[in-house]
């Protein structure tokens, strides 16, 4: 159901010139919202990914420059301007570097203006110091994709509790509704048609656990299981990591059984074509590709740390591994083939609740949209 308001603009701050799933979840959720009927602007940097897709996309733009993290009160009020001139009534922002200066352009603006934090990454350590919570003050609504995210917020911070919401991180599940078949998915990415194939996606960086993964597999007294990375060294740092991996295929004698294919936008595809989903890293927050995999049907066995637990419902809905440990990733491997699968029916329920059209929903009733 398409919701039109015209009275309410919406912007979404987003200054990073990376392109991760931070930049591509403020994204996602603009173009939601601008199909649900709001008048939205991106504020971002010029030439930026960001400014690049939603220039595809077509979502208005309104260019700002470098800002500091902290303190940055000419920035502050050039972003005031930009609020006033769109008559901009609620500014989202996902990256705590954007969000001094966001509070102070909601000082500075000629209007009320409601602002949101969505939660990408967890705190860590305590933020009630003086500091944090006159920052955090300035915000009307902080919002968690997990409920041990919203515990920890309360836990860690003197922020009004009221304010302190959970909405999980959205998704577009009709994409991954299976339309390409496992052996035509095989044939595009040019996969063995009649073998058991893990899959690991994500750009190559050493806490991804491409590396952790292959020790486990080396563990394994099962010859037959095969490995399938997809994505891209990270710029400017990830090709000696890639060799690392290499090296490592070559070391275990893994070059028939190791498959390593660029990142595609049609991601899909990849999930369609594996049996196995491995989140190795140490502690994901929130792993959006666990929820595309399970989304696609695809059993996930992710480390016992960040968000996957949660998301995995404690191991209800998939298997957990020490983090860090390739003997104990190699354990739940071997489990994973001996023992009765996850039935598909159960994965599909388990991630209804991040379907972007009830998540949309739930951010129009929290933030007043």
């Amino acid at each position: 159901m398409i919701h039109k308001s015209h009275s309410i603009h919406l912007a979404y701050l987003c200054s990073s010139v990376s392109w991760g799933g931070l930049e591509m979840n403020q994204l996602k959720n603009a173009l939601w919202m601008q199909e649900r009927g709001k008048n939205v602007l991106m504020i971002c940097k010029k030439n930026s990914p960001v400014a690049q897709s939603c220039l595809s996309v077509g979502i208005t733009i309104a260019y700002i420059e470098d800002h500091r993290k902290y303190y940055d009160f000419k920035a502050g009020k050039k972003l005031a301007k930009i609020l006033n001139q769109f008559n901009i009534t609620h500014l989202i922002i996902r990256d705590t570097r954007d969000l001094s200066v966001s509070v102070i352009a909601k000082r500075k603006a000629d209007h009320y203006v409601h602002l949101s934090y969505f939660m990408e990454m967890q705190l860590g350590v305590s933020k009630k110091n003086l500091f944090h919570t006159i920052r955090f003050k300035g915000l009307d609504a902080w919002c968690c994709p997990l409920i041990g995210l919203v515990n920890q917020v309360k836990t860690l911070t003197r922020i009004d509790q009221r304010k302190i919401h959970h909405i999980p991180s959205a998704l577009d599940l009709s994409r991954f509704s299976n339309n390409v078949s496992k052996e035509k998915a095989r044939e595009i990415l040019n996969l063995p048609q009649n073998q058991i194939i893990v899959g690991l996606s994500g750009r190559f960086d050493p806490f991804k656990g491409h590396l952790l993964l292959l020790d486990a597999i080396h563990l394994l007294d099962n010859k037959h299981i095969n490995v399938c990375f997809l994505g891209e060294p990270t710029k400017g740092s990830g090709q000696e990591y890639i060799e690392q991996i290499y090296q490592s295929i070559e070391k275990y004698k893994l070059t028939e059984r190791v498959f390593i294919r660029p990142f595609r936008q049609d991601i899909e595809v990849f999930y369609a074509a594996i049996d196995l989903f491995i989140m190795a890293s140490k502690a994901e927050t929130f792993g959006m590709v666990t929820i595309e995999a399970m989304a696609s049907g695809v059993p996930v066995i992710a480390s016992n740390g960040g968000g996957s637990p949660e998301i995995l419902g404690e191991g209800k809905f998939g298997r957990l591994f020490e983090p860090l440990n390739a003997q104990s990733l190699s354990e739940q491997l071997k489990a994973f083939f001996v023992q009765e699968r996850i039935d598909k029916s159960i994965l599909l329920d388990a991630v209804a609740i991040y379907d972007h059209h009830k998540v949309c929903e739930k951010v129009e009733v929290v933030l007043g949209l």
